[in-house]
Order: C-alpha cells, then structure tokens, then sequence
C-alpha cells in the first residue's frame, strides 16, 4: 500500500484524537473527586454537654454598717471625760464619757431623807397602834363585865352604863381602826419614797455613758467641758456625744428587679467583688423587704458581709451576682449555636454522616457563655454548629471542625 502525505496526516490526526480519549477516561473519576472536595464546606462546631447552670445578676451597691447610731446622753450635764476617739475599736459596754451632774447628787440625798422620815413616821404609827389596841381592850372587857351583869342581874347596873361602856369600846375599835390606816400609809410613803430614790439611781447611772454594741467610733461631737442637754426627745436639739458604727458585718442594700423577686432565697451565698481592692467577699441574702416598691419596681434584699479585718469600709461600692437560678448536671450548648432567625429556636446539627439537621429545642437558663437544651433531638456529645450558617440547608453535607470557646 503506498501512503500519501495527505493520508499520513489523518492517521495522525485519528491517533491523537484516540489518546487523548483515552487519557479523558482514566482521568475523569479523579477530576470529579477532587471537584467533590473543593465544594464541601469546612464548618466550626462544638459538642453538647453536660455542665452545672445558674442564671445570676450583678447588682451595684454601697457598703452600710450593719448598725449605726448617735450615742445621746440621758441626763444633761457636763462632759468630765471622754475616753475615745475618732476609728478607735470599742466593745459592747466599754466606757465612752462621764457627765459631771452635781445636782443629781443632792437629789439622792434628798431622796434617802424622805425615806428616813416616812420610817420614823412609821415607827410612831405603830406606836400608837399598840397603844389604841391595848384601850380597845379595856373597854372591850368592861363593856364584856357590864354586860353579863345585866344580863344575869336585870336591874341591877342601869341601861345608860351599859350604852356608855358600849361606846366607849366603838370608840377604842375605831381608834385602832385609826391607827392601823395610819401604819399603812406611812408603809406606803416608805415605798414611794423608795421608789424615787430608785429612778434617781438609775438617772445618775446615765452620767455613765456606754457603747450599747461593739464597733468603730466614725465622729466625736463634744470635748471635755461641754454642755450636752438630755437627749430624751425626738425633737430637741440634744449634741450627741460620739456616732458609733458597727463595722465587723456590713450591709448591702441591692434593688432586685421585679422579674428576679421571686428567685430570691434566704441563706443564698453570694460573691461580692469590690474593685478598689481588687478582690472578691463571701456574702450571704440575709432579709428582704418582701414588697415591690411601686416607683422602682425592685425589691430591697440585704446581704450581710463579714468583715472580721475590717478591711471593707462603709461606703465603698460593690457588686454582687445574685444567683437567681441554679440547674445541675443540664445538658447546654455554647449560646452561638442558637439560631433565632426562623419563627421557633433551632439548632444546627452536624450528624456522624456529615450531613446538617435543623433541629427545634426549647432552651433555659442562659449564661454568658452556654445555654440549657430543655427540649430537641439532641443528645451529649452530638455536634452543633457555632460558626455561620449563611447557605447552609438541611440536608447540606459538611466537614465539621471541633473549636473551642470560651466558657466551654
């Protein structure tokens, strides 16, 4: 057979056309695996699990004295000496002042005179007491005598005798009568004038002036030799001596609102963090008022703060998370994966296979970081989507990526 250029070309032509459709067939699989993995999205999830959940609010405050008072003197009188200062460290029934009262004396004299005159006015009460005993019976035995004379012995002693002898026994029984009223109102004015004396005493007590509790003295109002006026009143003028303050448990008076009143128990531990200190204090609800104020809606709740070292001062604030809400061991997910677009809460799941299911839950308690699954088709450990859903459908297959956030 003789080939010709012109055929050459073409047997040519047909065995490039051939290798190359020979290289397009055992090439084609790859190309589709690789086009396969270009297309499949790379997805961050984290996993369900189980965690201990509590909802809380910080609420801001400032640090009371669990009591404070203006210490008042009883009686008026003149300060002699006063025995503390500005911050000096008192105990319960330490003495403060002494009031110089040189009147109130003379009246405890006067008051022991009284008594010894109603004693010796009773002693002569009883005196003649014993005196109109003995006359009463005198005449009670002549009456007695005449008496049984006329009786056995008609006419002998005349009628007017015997009504003489009569009254003059009335007369001795009255007088005893007498007597014996006069012994107890001398006993009487004994007792008053006793009692008297007490409420003396126990106004001169009051020149003594004492810290009614344990605490820090915060303000000293008077200095040796002043006049301090008996503060026995609301509305006098009276100068306090020195304002004492309980500073070894502290208060704080937090405003709870309306729709965290009824999660708020007696006894719950609290953290309160001061930041001028930088550190954090082991408090404790101690008292609400249990009543919503109308014109904040918040309810007054007090903590009670142990301050042993005093290192907390009264007026330095606070805060505190109030734990309204405590779950233990609750299924939760990170608050990212939580998808509020779609008329219900849905979560996007990643299944073993790869491939994303919308699934609807019903959530709980919520913190910073996790949510509480209180519903859905989800279990620990199952994967869920906390990168962007943009495109994504159920359905979709995914490579998910296991991150980790914070909180989790």
């Amino acid at each position: 057979m003789i080939w010709t250029r012109q055929s050459a070309e073409a047997r040519w032509a047909i065995l490039l056309l051939a290798a190359l459709g020979i290289f397009s067939s055992c090439s084609h699989p790859q190309a589709e695996a690789l086009h396969a993995d270009d297309t499949t999205p790379v997805v961050a999830v984290a996993k369900v699990t189980r965690t201990d959940l509590a909802s809380n609010v910080v609420l801001t405050a400032e640090f009371e004295p669990f009591q404070e008072v203006d210490v008042m003197a009883k009686v008026s009188g003149y300060i002699r000496k006063i025995n503390v200062d500005i911050g000096d460290h008192v105990h319960e029934g330490q003495l403060l002042a002494t009031l110089e009262v040189p009147e109130m004396q003379d009246d405890l004299n006067r008051g022991q005179a009284s008594i010894d005159e109603a004693s010796a006015e009773l002693a002569t009460a009883r005196d003649e007491l014993q005196r109109a005993e003995a006359s009463r019976q005198m005449t009670q035995l002549s009456y007695s005598r005449i008496l049984d004379v006329s009786k056995r012995e008609p006419g002998l002693v005349p009628q007017q005798e015997v009504d003489e002898a009569n009254s003059r026994d009335l007369v001795a029984q009255a007088q005893v009568s007498s007597a014996r009223s006069h012994v107890a109102a001398c006993q009487q004015r004994i007792r008053v004038s006793e009692s008297e004396r007490a409420r003396l005493k126990t106004l001169f007590q009051y020149a003594t002036i004492d810290a009614p509790f344990a605490g820090v003295i915060t303000k000293r109002y008077a200095n040796v030799g002043s006049l301090i006026q008996a503060g026995t009143a609301s509305q006098t003028q009276a100068m306090p001596v020195v304002r004492l303050s309980q500073n070894g448990l502290l208060r704080l008076a937090l405003p709870v609102p309306e729709s965290d009143v009824p999660l708020v128990r007696l006894g719950a531990q609290v953290d309160v963090k001061v930041s001028a200190l930088h550190r954090t204090f082991p408090g404790r609800v101690a008292r609400f008022a249990d009543r919503v104020d109308q014109a904040t809606r918040t309810m007054k709740t007090e903590v009670d703060v142990p301050n042993p070292a005093f290192e907390l001062v009264p007026g330095m604030y606070a805060e505190v998370d109030l734990v309204t809400e405590q779950h233990k061991s609750v299924l939760s997910i990170p608050v990212e994966a939580i998808d509020g677009s779609g008329d219900a809460t849905r979560v996007f799941s990643v299944r073993k296979s790869g491939v994303i299911q919308i699934v609807p839950v019903r959530t709980g308690i919520e913190t910073a970081h996790r949510i509480e699954l209180l519903s859905g088709d989800l279990q620990e450990g199952d994967q869920v989507l906390v990168g962007s859903r943009a495109g994504l459908k159920n359905g979709n297959k995914v490579e998910p990526k296991v991150i980790e956030l914070a909180g989790n």
